[in-house]
């Protein structure tokens, strides 16, 4: 690799502006070529494309790779608009952890390939620089979900996850806003669901219904409020939309689902609007496939999630609170307008007033 350290004269100027000038590309077209095949390194770090506006600064050592592995082929332009998305929370020689945002994809449909960038996509465009790099989905969560989602890097690695998911030893945990107050305040989930796919989506099955499969989570409300409630859902089972169909089977739909509202009503008039199912993947804990030692990932409710929680707090006022709620905004209260209810003993000293005398 070729480095040069950018001088204080030249402090100030456009990263791809100071390739042509300084880096040896002889212009700026030829820099956004090296930038676009991740040749170009600023202080050490690859430089994606995106960033050929970077203001250069007094003292940045600039890098250029030629002969970086997968750099022959410049980045798939079509991504530009999506490289954004990706989160990486975590990343080793064996798996990848993954913040999604909502209203993308953890893989392509099947069938349907190249219609839409997925999680799987960014991850395959991030790391087109590395030979051999491979990335496996081992679980996935909806496309309008946020949250953590787990890939292997290795087969032997997705082999490894997939049985702690089929032997159900992973810690799963999810917060949701869901519509009333499910009673009591904490239990447990189980039913019967069989998966439809012409209509795509969870049925409620019957006992004798050789489809069926088991579905199992457990709750517990961490703030209510008199229209809606925040929970934490622990999945046992893993089938698809499950706490979205079991929250709606018993009539408790998601806030903002639009599927699986089965006979429930629709959300009440004052309700904050709200366009996707109001669902995080908070909590994701297992066994590294390489160390064989317990690792915990979480992931921060988004934006969101929280201004949802929010406007209902300042519509609703102050809500009731189960304890160990974690992460959840509060609604604060002004002491000057709050009001300390009289206690029992000072009510039984107050005296009633003598009748007037009559006139």
């Amino acid at each position: 690799m070729q480095e040069w350290r950018v001088l204080a004269a030249d402090a100030g100027l456009r990263l791809d502006q100071w390739l042509g000038a300084r880096g040896g590309a002889g212009s700026r077209g030829r820099a956004s070529g090296w930038l676009e095949r991740g040749k170009v390194y600023v202080n050490g770090e690859p430089v994606p494309a995106s960033r050929g506006a970077y203001l250069v600064r007094s003292g940045d050592v600039i890098g250029v790779w030629m002969d970086r592995p997968g750099s022959s082929k410049p980045a798939d332009r079509s991504m530009a608009g999506t490289r954004h998305l990706l989160s990486v929370l975590h990343a080793d020689a064996a798996i990848v952890i993954v913040n999604k945002p909502p209203g993308l994809l953890v893989e392509p449909l099947p069938g349907r390939a190249g219609e839409e960038h997925t999680v799987l996509d960014l991850l395959e465009d991030a790391y087109r620089h590395e030979p051999r790099a491979r990335f496996f989905v081992v679980h996935r969560i909806d496309r309008d979900t946020s949250g953590l989602v787990l890939f292997a890097r290795t087969a032997e690695a997705r082999d490894a996850l997939k049985d702690q998911f089929e032997r159900r030893t992973p810690e799963r945990i999810y917060q949701a806003v869901v519509l009333g107050t499910p009673v009591p305040a904490e239990g447990t989930w189980r039913d019967l669901l069989s998966w439809d796919a012409e209509a795509l989506r969870q049925r409620k099955a019957h006992g004798r219904d050789a489809r069926g499969k088991d579905a199992e989570a457990t709750y517990r409300v961490l703030r209510s409020f008199p229209q809606a409630s925040v929970i934490e859902v622990s999945l046992v089972t893993g089938k698809r939309n499950q706490i979205r169909v079991q929250a709606g089977l018993r009539g408790h739909p998601l806030v903002g689902e639009r599927q699986y509202r089965f006979d429930s009503p629709p959300e009440p008039a004052g309700m904050p609007p709200f366009d996707r199912q109001a669902l995080h993947a908070w909590k994701l804990g297992f066994v590294h496939p390489s160390s064989g030692r317990p690792v915990t990932f979480t992931s921060p409710l988004p934006a969101d999630i929280k201004e949802l929680i929010r406007r209902m707090s300042c519509h609703t006022g102050t809500p009731s609170s189960a304890p160990g709620a974690r992460g959840l905004p509060r609604p604060t209260t002004s002491s000057s307008t709050a009001r300390r209810p009289a206690s029992a003993s000072s009510t039984a000293r107050r005296r009633p007033r003598a009748p007037r005398p009559k006139r």
